[in-house]
Formats: structure tokens, sequence, C-alpha cells
């Protein structure tokens, strides 16, 4: 299946800093951004198209980096609270 963003937890490993999907996103974005300029600049209304799927994909984008945001923080609180 695919990647659900989620990290698993490896002794002496980094996480992640931003979930892969979140990355793939931006991509998304960037390029739906640049297929807009390069659609209105050749006379082409398929440029709204491309600013809507600019739209959804940095949406998706910020969703995904606070999702992972919070999910470390509730992490960090189930922590301290077994911890004390």
């Amino acid at each position: 299946m695919g990647d659900t963003g989620r990290e698993t937890s490896h002794p002496g490993q980094e996480p992640t800093p931003m979930p892969r999907l979140a990355l793939y996103a931006i991509a998304v974005c960037v390029l739906a951004v640049v297929a807009a300029v390069v659609s209105f600049a050749s006379g082409s209304w398929v440029g709204v198209v491309w600013i809507l799927l600019a739209g959804v994909s940095s949406n998706m984008a910020w969703y995904y980096v606070r999702k992972q945001k919070n999910d470390r923080a509730a992490e960090e609180r189930r922590r301290q609270a077994a911890a004390g």
C-alpha cells in the first residue's frame, strides 16, 4: 500500500523532518503553479484547473505537516504523563 506518513521509532535514528506525503504534495503544488503559468502564458484558460490543483495540494501539505506536529506533541505529553 502507500506511505501513511507515520513514523516508526528506531533507536539512534533522527525522525524525518516532514512526512513524505507532505513533500510529495509540495512538489505537486510547485509543478501545478508552473503548469498554470505556462498555460496562462500560452493563452489557455486551462491554467484555472492547475491553480485549483495547486490549492488542493498545498492544503494537503499543510495538513500533513500540522498532523505530524500535533502527533509529536501528543507523544511528548504521553511520555511526560508516564514519567511523572
